[in-house]
């Protein structure tokens, strides 16, 4: 196994604006599940090209191990690959699929046949050897994408958005899977996905990605609770944090009659903060501010409330969610009042940076 760094990593694509992947430092350590996770054209799948050699490195390096890899050929990187529309051939069986490169590097055909038996017992294929791609379901024919990227017991296992093809119950079951299956071999793995909540239960550490550029990486938990920016704060959680811009009056800032100091040195410096509050740390029906409810979106033990909190001038048109009991929840078009738990408010400068008063951490 190996490590995997990118130091200074940069590609630029002829006549663009931008980088496509712009001056990233990122370690993956040996034998961790990094995720990379950001919006379409965030730079995340081209990062992962770039370890696999697949897409050129204009500036900086990208280290397997201790060996900058840059000029090697992808068949000498010893990654393997598993793609978003699995990449199967048609005419072979699963054995043949998942033993075709090692058939390729001329390896024993005895020793191939080991290798693949290894595979798909760890898969729960064995019963699907002798079939073609086109008589296996998404997540069988997933699961032999995995199985010819095992057997070649690469250093790195790089996944770009392998679960994107499957129904919903299929995604959870699968990436469960593949979260456990890379536990039990112990094989460094980059991961690239669009969808935080995969990201969050599956990955080590997870890195965010906007215009080429990684905004942080840290533990699923970590990014949660303490974004360091509106982007992640906004891009990380389901649904997504409320953020609101708040005049700053008198060092404080006040959502209906919920007021909470700020210090006199960002006070003196800027006349209005960005406040964050998740969902869940909206208490109903205490003081606050009045909300009046657009949707009630049930979820059995949980339910989300889509609506508008008043202004100063008692119009609604800032758009809030939060989370109540699912048991007996407001009705759509009722109004009911909103107190943020001030031990969970996160607060952002006008520039989108976290200000380091944040209460974010319980």
């Amino acid at each position: 196994m190996a490590s995997v760094t990118f130091e200074q990593a940069t590609r630029c694509y002829a006549g663009a604006e931008r980088p496509a992947v712009d001056r990233l430092d990122l370690s993956v350590g040996d034998g961790e599940f990094m995720v990379l996770v950001g919006p379409s054209g965030c730079g995340k799948t081209t990062s992962l090209r770039m370890i696999a050699g697949l897409e050129s490195v204009d500036a900086g390096h990208i280290r397997i191990g201790t060996r900058d890899v840059i000029d090697d050929d992808p068949k000498d990187r010893d990654v393997a690959m598993v793609f978003q529309n699995y990449a199967l051939y048609p005419h072979m069986t699963v054995a043949q699929n998942m033993g075709f490169a090692l058939k390729i590097a001329r390896i024993r055909k005895l020793e191939i046949q080991e290798r693949v038996s290894d595979a798909a017992k760890l898969l729960d294929l064995m019963p699907f050897l002798d079939r073609k791609p086109k008589d296996l379901s998404g997540g069988q024919r997933q699961r032999v994408a995995m199985g010819r990227a095992i057997v070649r017991r690469p250093q790195v296992f790089l996944m770009d958005e392998p679960l994107s093809n499957l129904d919903a119950k299929l995604r959870v079951q699968t990436r469960n899977q593949i979260a456990g299956l890379q536990r039990r071999l112990g094989t460094t793995t980059v991961y690239v996905t669009h969808d935080q909540v995969e990201a969050m239960t599956m990955g080590d550490r997870v890195a965010v990605m906007r215009d080429g550029v990684l905004q942080q990486c840290a533990a699923p938990r970590e990014l949660y609770r303490n974004p360091v920016n509106v982007f992640v704060a906004e891009f990380i959680g389901s649904p997504a944090m409320n953020l609101m811009t708040l005049p700053v009056v008198d060092h404080a800032v006040a959502l209906g009659d919920w007021r909470v100091p700020v210090p006199r040195e960002i006070t003196d410096s800027t006349g209005e903060l960005v406040v964050g509050i998740r969902p869940e740390h909206l208490e109903i029906n205490g003081t606050g501010v009045e909300m009046e409810i657009d949707v009630v979106e049930e979820l059995g033990a949980d339910a989300y409330l889509y609506g508008r909190i008043a202004n100063a001038d008692n119009t609604f048109n800032q758009q809030i969610v939060a989370r109540t009991d699912g048991q007996d929840p407001p009705l759509r078009g009722s109004r009911v009042r909103l107190r943020p738990q001030s031990q969970h408010v996160h607060f952002f400068a006008a520039d989108g940076r976290r200000l380091p008063f944040s209460r974010g951490t319980g």
